[in-house]
């Protein structure tokens, strides 16, 4: 599919018509809905869901009279329209993508606009785990060095509306989804600064294929220059034949490879200067210490300073819905890592608990990834593992047999169950005083949730809910 990329030229959106596919429910829809508008453009803004579904993107959007809506409507036709502003969510096969490239109709989106008009120096952070976290890491330790810096991307956080405020010092950084760099690929656009956490399968229910996949995150380093710096994890083979115009640092656990930075357990050792950062993370588990490790280069290729890369990553508490611990209740700890929609990112939890018997609550809506290796580890490194949704169904019919000498308990697997309540219950019945009760699904959130957001504040609901049913304090 031929897709023909728009540039923005001036101020060439007065009194365009300009169709918005996806309007979305996390604030991205409205804040390019507003962009738009407020530089004169005529907005139709077209989304499957109903006007229920997206109440609060519209009530946010209630004093803009100007805007058409079609909502609700899965046969939507694509209006007359010099422009199509289409969500990163929506799949590259969608068929009113398919019309507009037929009808050479330009195709852009919300983060190929903030990239043409931002001032700002970038510092992009992908990854198929880990992104959020080195992304936010990165900003707190520009923050603690006195920095002027600004955080947006797949985080959630639109900057179009900050445009106007971003200067041509200022470190701007963004967290790009496979989805997102698809996009800038259009418009060749890579940032001064790329990090890349790692790589394995992930969105193929997006994505055509695993190339395909791989080629959208590339993106983040294929057109770099030469003074352009890029962040790699060595440990990750896939990562060690990636290449580009600029310079690559390295990050990794094994010192035959001679990393640029090497991490030993709670130690960061910089081969540059043969210093040793000894920074009291406030996140668990030796994936948050690798992450740690991109942030810290990332921020040396950015200028700052050692001292202030250890205040950065000590003020760092950590981010909702990634291992984010949400409290004790008759001695058991209750983690809410909804955030992990991926088997990769749900492994990485269970082994920062690898002292402690962990009850997990794992499944979710199918992405057509490989689900055997977590159903082997759950089977194999918890307590009791409840079972839910889609995949929770798959894995209970594929679930391996136990193998032995590695098998750390006597691991009690449910039955899928029919409600994430069920779910909770389940899994609370099955510990123990001292245990550690995780939600890390390894899937995503859409067959029962909106969103892992959703998903995680039932988490934290039920929590709060023990303490009412006994009248504890």
């Amino acid at each position: 599919m031929n897709i023909l990329p728009y540039f923005i030229q001036n101020n060439d959106l007065a009194g365009k018509d300009v169709t918005v596919l996806g309007l979305g429910k996390f604030g991205g829809g409205v804040a390019t809905i507003r962009f738009l508008t407020e530089r004169g453009a005529r907005v139709t803004v077209i989304d499957a869901k109903s006007a229920e579904e997206l109440q609060e993107s519209l009530r946010q959007l209630e004093n803009r009279s100007d805007v058409i809506f079609q909502l609700g409507d899965q046969s939507a036709e694509l209006p007359t329209t010099q422009l199509l502003v289409a969500n990163p969510a929506i799949p590259p096969d969608h068929g009113l993508l398919r019309n507009a490239a037929l009808q050479q109709i330009p195709i852009t989106s919300e983060i190929e606009l903030f990239w043409q008009l931002n001032p700002g120096r970038v510092i992009g952070v992908t990854g198929s785990n880990g992104k959020s976290t080195t992304t936010t890491m990165i900003h707190s330790i520009l923050k603690a060095a006195g920095q002027r810096c600004w955080l947006g991307g797949n985080i959630g956080i639109s900057l179009l509306p900050e445009l106007d405020q971003i200067q041509a010092e200022d470190w701007v950084v963004l967290e790009l989804s496979s989805f997102q760099l698809e996009a800038l690929n259009r418009i060749k656009a890579s940032p001064q600064i790329a990090v890349v956490t790692n790589f394995s399968p992930n969105h193929l229910d997006w994505h055509q294929n695993l190339e395909h996949y791989r080629q959208s995150k590339q993106t983040i380093l294929r057109w770099q220059t030469e003074s352009d710096v890029a962040v790699l994890n060595q440990d990750d083979p896939e990562l060690q034949t990636w290449r580009t115009t600029g310079s690559i640092l390295t990050i990794g656990t094994r010192s035959d490879l001679s990393p640029h930075l090497l991490v030993d357990q709670n130690r960061f050792l910089l081969k540059d200067q043969s210093e040793i950062l000894t920074p009291e993370l406030h996140v668990p588990g030796a994936h948050n210490r690798c992450n740690a490790a991109a942030a810290i280069l990332a921020c040396r290729a950015a200028g700052i300073a050692v001292p202030e890369l250890k205040l950065g990553l000590e003020s760092f508490r950590g981010l909702p819905h990634r291992l984010e611990f949400v409290g004790e209740y008759q001695q058991r700890k209750f983690y809410n890592d909804s955030l992990a929609t991926t088997p990769e990112s749900a492994i990485c939890a269970l082994d920062a608990f690898q002292e402690t018997p962990v009850i997990l609550l794992a499944g979710g809506s199918d992405k057509q990834v490989d689900l055997s290796e977590f159903a082997h580890r759950f089977r194999s490194q918890t307590k009791a593992t409840a079972l839910m949704g889609q995949t929770g169904k798959l894995m209970f019919d594929s679930l391996p047999e136990p193998q032995g000498s590695d098998q750390m308990y006597e691991a009690v697997i449910s039955q899928p169950h029919t409600s994430f309540e069920n779910a909770f219950r389940w899994a609370f019945q099955q510990s123990s005083p001292g245990d550690v009760i995780l939600l890390s699904p390894g899937c995503a959130s859409y067959d029962w949730f909106s969103s892992f957001v959703a998903r995680g504040e039932r988490f934290r609901t039920l929590f709060q809910q023990l303490f009412e049913k006994d009248g504890s304090d």
